[in-house]
């Protein structure tokens, strides 16, 4: 094991029968000497909970922020984004399975200490750095410390998680991001239970949390997958859920399903159906709803909820035209946009840059 990137966890306890219990996500995995986590990337070893892939990444690289997807948070910028190894879910249509489902740390071949990350982005000029690809659950203490050193130098933080997560180390981890997309895989515990292996409660509490109880710009992600969580009756339920208990203005985004990993069986999601679901979520009362992975003109422009004209127009993550003001108004009726915005958007692009840290 390299001890260079290994670092004691801070969430877990011993039980009465002398396992170590990890108490970072509902897992809550008991360990026996020697024995890793379903995550993989935490283990116990001398007597403690271990995390094994601190400092390491599968790559570095500068995407538009819109790829998260964020479509309210510092449009049309930059964002340094990277991931280690490891998730805590199994969710059998994991579309970077080959980075999420790794059990092996070697793999991962770039390095980097969280000032050489926060001074990296701050060389290449993005705005903010996304903790993505994998879950930064896994990497918690990592993923803190990597923003703390971009909070030093007015770099913003976002993750790109499940939500899969216990309530004290959310409270810490939420504490140091500056914006999140989560991944509310369904609406169904059977999904979560039999596709995810995982359950669908601690995420609904985790979106709860975020949106109520932090400072955080919040965007929800839902992959549709044809014949699994596609139905109206279902996306019905999950966005009358969102309007209800996050409120009209959370940005959700359905995105296009393709077959990968263990769901090799499984058709692609047609437009049709990202557009339906679109549809069902406007009626139910959100108002911003995107369609995500498929050219829709309709589906990535961001209207005004006040007059309803076009504010931000896209093609694909390419920023096509901008009416807002510097306050983040509609240029047309004066109404604001929720959002963190600046009072000029980014012009990035659809660049997909990789970098090596310390270039």
């Amino acid at each position: 094991m390299d001890q260079r990137h290994t670092v004691t966890g801070r969430f877990w306890h011993r039980l009465e029968n002398g396992k170590l219990q990890c108490d970072l996500c509902p897992r809550f995995c008991q360990l026996n000497p020697g024995q890793r986590g379903l995550c993989f990337v935490r283990g116990r070893e001398d007597d403690e909970i271990k995390l094994y892939s601190y400092g390491l990444s599968s790559g570095f690289c500068i995407d538009p922020i819109e790829k998260k997807p964020l479509n309210h948070f510092l449009p049309g910028t930059p964002v340094l984004s990277f991931g280690t190894a490891g998730c805590n879910l199994a969710c059998r249509f994991c579309q970077n399975w080959d980075i999420s489902r790794s059990r092996e740390t070697a793999r991962l071949s770039d390095s980097a200490s969280p000032e050489a990350l926060a001074r990296t982005a701050q060389r290449y000029d993005c705005r903010s750095i996304a903790f993505t690809y994998n879950d930064p659950v896994i990497f918690h203490e990592y993923a803190v410390d990597v923003a703390q050193a971009c909070r030093e130098l007015g770099i913003k933080s976002v993750a790109v998680s499940a939500g899969y997560v216990t309530p004290e180390p959310r409270r810490e981890f939420y504490a140091h991001m500056d914006a999140a997309n989560i991944d509310l895989k369904a609406f169904t515990e059977s999904f979560y239970k039999k596709i995810c292996g995982g359950s669908l409660a601690p995420v609904l509490d985790t979106l709860a949390y975020i949106h109520h109880d932090t400072d955080v710009w919040l965007e929800i992600t839902t992959l549709l997958i044809p014949g699994e969580n596609d139905s109206d009756a279902e996306i019905r339920q999950l966005s009358r859920w969102v309007a209800e208990q996050l409120g009209p203005e959370v940005p959700l985004h359905f995105t296009a399903f393709h077959p990968d990993w263990k769901m090799l069986d499984h058709p692609s999601t047609p437009l049709s159906t990202l557009r339906r679901a679109r549809q069902i979520a406007l009626e139910e009362g959100l108002a911003f709803v995107y369609t995500g992975n498929l050219p829709d003109r309709e589906g990535n422009t961001t209207y005004c909820i006040a007059c309803h004209e076009p504010l931000i127009q896209r093609a694909g993550y390419t920023l096509t035209a901008w009416n807002l003001d510097q306050r983040g108004c509609c240029r047309h009726c004066g109404h604001p946009l929720a959002g963190y915005l600046e009072p000029q958007p980014g012009h990035w692009g659809a660049r997909r840059l990789p970098v090596r840290i310390g270039d």
